[in-house]
């Protein structure tokens, strides 16, 4: 018979954390659309980049909602948002 193989460690919560990866790459967006309005030659890239801005702040708004929701107990928040104390 087989030993059962032990279950791994739980990655540590600032590598799960997507709220840095959601602010960068809503602010890279940014730097884009900045950038491509400036330089004639990246000109049809204009509304992509504003577009991904746009997006990504709309997106890390309402990731922000869903956190706060999840931390206050909401039964309506998503699951997983918010990390277990550590011991």
């Amino acid at each position: 018979m087989r030993p059962t193989p032990a279950t791994p460690p739980g990655l540590p919560p600032r590598v799960t954390d997507p709220a840095p990866v959601l602010a960068a790459g809503t602010l890279l967006f940014l730097v884009a659309a900045v950038v491509c309005s400036v330089v004639d030659s990246f000109s049809g890239a204009v509304a992509v980049c504003w577009t991904g801005t746009a997006l990504g702040a709309l997106g890390f708004g309402l990731f922000a909602l869903q956190r706060r929701a999840a931390r206050r107990g909401r039964r309506t928040a998503q699951k997983g948002l918010v990390h277990p104390p550590e011991v």
